[in-house]
């Protein structure tokens, strides 16, 4: 199952719809077709999303209606959601989520959610309307009819039939348990500001030595009935730790990020998931997060199509991408906006961190205005602590 365009209305944090596209909408050459994954005739997915932005631009957020986009297709119970809460207390917002299956099969699927009473945990959420749509990949000509529907009749609505669903699981349920389907979404949201090692997590030594070429070994062990970590660095005694906090204490975090990360990137590549990363420069130096994108946008390498999308504050990144349709600049002016970056940029060979940073998109920097009061307020304050002294 891949996902190939996302458009969501009611959201209390957007100002307008939310409008996002994962295939390739650009033109396609021969040297491009290296970096996609190809589903079929002149269809591509970029495998690797860009969303981009300023402090408390929305990415954070937007990766949160991703989430829960992912998490109804995957028929997981909205009220267990991780990202639940960026639904806020709206009393309508409708996901229009259309997907490719294993099956060949272009799906719509429209699932109209509403908040319920609140309680201690948040507010209590239920589908109140839902509509299934489907045509084979033989009816798509182009890639302008690739979500086109307006003709094609329901393949299945939410009604009596559905009563045994709770109120809060798609009817998508019914679907992927005919034909096997499940998702691999692997969420780094929790790991943005803290890293821990999950104890679950068996890291190939190879990613360990690529992070840091100091350890020499790095596994966990059984020991009388508990789960130890054993760490050796080259020229010293290996060492037990208990718990995997334990870490901290001698790897930088952008070691255990990385471990985290890459261990979830290999099993993405291996199946065909999805990788959701926010604020992917966080504790990594450019050519590490260089190394992720390049991963993803190896079509040898992702032979399965995973897919990932990840934040960041750093146009830098954006000079690895050889096209502008992967790419979102996010801003918040009275609300969350997002705009492909092949809206803005029509052409491909001018350099991405250069067209960011000089300003020509608009909202990509801070204010000049906002940074001429911040000085002030600077000269201001020392000069009362020269009057004081």
């Amino acid at each position: 199952m891949k996902l190939l365009k996302l458009h969501v209305t009611g959201l209390p944090l957007f100002k307008e719809p939310v409008d996002l596209t994962f295939y390739a909408t650009q033109r396609v050459s021969d040297e491009d077709s290296d970096r996609l994954y190809p589903l079929f005739s002149n269809i591509y997915l970029n495998c690797a999303q860009a969303m981009i932005g300023l402090n408390a631009s929305g990415k954070t957020s937007m990766l949160k209606v991703i989430l829960l986009a992912l998490s109804i297709l995957n028929n997981e119970p909205i009220n267990y959601a991780e990202t639940k809460d960026i639904l806020g207390n709206s009393e309508k917002v409708t996901f229009d989520i259309y997907f490719c299956t294993k099956d060949r099969k272009i799906c719509r699927l429209q699932t109209i959610i509403a908040a319920g009473e609140k309680t201690e945990e948040g507010y209590r959420y239920r589908i109140i309307e839902e509509t299934l749509w489907e045509k084979e990949f033989s009816e798509v000509r182009t890639r302008k009819t690739l979500t086109d529907f307006e003709k094609i009749h329901p393949a299945r609505t939410r009604g009596l039939a559905e009563d045994y669903l709770p109120d809060d699981v798609s009817i998508i349920i019914a679907r992927n348990k005919q034909i096997q389907e499940k998702l691999l979404i692997q969420s780094m949201l929790s790991f943005t500001n803290r890293n821990v090692l999950p104890a679950t997590t068996a890291v190939p030594l190879e990613i360990v030595t690529f992070l840091d070429p100091s350890v020499e070994k790095l596994c966990f062990v059984e020991k009388e009935q508990e789960r130890q970590i054993y760490l050796k660095f080259f020229g010293s005694d290996g060492i037990l730790l208990n718990h995997a906090d334990e870490l901290n204490q001698f790897l930088s975090s952008g070691t255990i990020k990385g471990m985290i990360a890459f261990s979830m990137a290999q099993d993405v590549l291996k199946k065909g998931g999805y990788l959701i990363m926010d604020e992917i420069e966080n504790h990594f130096n450019k050519e590490i997060v260089a190394t992720l994108l390049r991963f993803f946008m190896d079509a040898k390498l992702n032979s399965y199509g995973g897919i990932l999308i990840f934040t960041t504050h750093y146009p830098e990144i954006l000079d690895e991408y050889e096209r502008n349709d992967a790419i979102y600049i996010l801003r918040n002016q009275n609300g969350i906006t997002a705009e492909n970056l092949s809206a803005l940029l029509k052409r491909n060979d001018i350099k991405r961190s250069d067209a960011y940073q000089s300003g020509i998109l608009e909202g990509t920097v801070p204010s000049y205005e906002a940074y001429l009061c911040l000085k002030k307020e600077l000269q201001r304050s020392i000069r009362m602590q020269e009057v004081q002294a």
